[in-house]
């Protein structure tokens, strides 16, 4: 699959499979919505009650893991860096190097529906800093500086 990257102004699931490496149950963005090479990328993720991790978290009352939003984020940030450096997601995963002033607002329930929007903050080689807010309709639900770090898939 060949995507030309110059004309990317959304990505449905087919294209987010080609750049990402996760699958089910640990994909957790649905849709790019907005992307702007090298500045900001702007994700969904629908909540549905089908989700795994809430027959644990918690049994009649079920919340999405706050944990969980972070990976969100930083999927979406891991796209916006592959597509803004044109690799081949074949030949680099992009790994956590840090997240600091994670904050998490309010619950995430089935229904809701998550919009990741991720700013790149400094790029520096294969290290990416990014300032990220998941929101739920208009109210901040979490924030978190998210640093990933580009290495060769072996």
């Amino acid at each position: 699959m060949t995507i030309d990257i110059q004309t990317i102004q959304t990505m449905d699931i087919h294209k987010l499979l080609y750049y990402l490496p996760h699958r089910y149950p640990f994909l957790l963005i649905d849709r790019i919505e907005q992307i702007e090479l090298g500045k900001s990328v702007t994700a969904l993720k629908n909540i549905t009650f089908n989700e795994p991790y809430f027959t644990g978290h918690f049994p009649g009352n079920p919340v999405m893991p706050g944990v969980l939003i972070l990976e969100a984020m930083a999927q979406t940030a891991g796209v916006l860096a592959l597509v803004t450096e044109n690799k081949n997601p074949q030949d680099v995963l992009f790994y956590y190097a840090g997240i600091d002033n994670a904050r998490f607002k309010h619950v995430v329930s089935p229904s809701d529906q998550l919009r990741l929007h991720m700013t790149v903050e400094k790029h520096r080689q294969d290290v990416w800093k990014f300032n990220g807010k998941a929101m739920v309709g208009k109210v901040l639900v979490s924030s978190a500086d998210i640093m990933l770090a580009g290495r060769r898939n072996k």
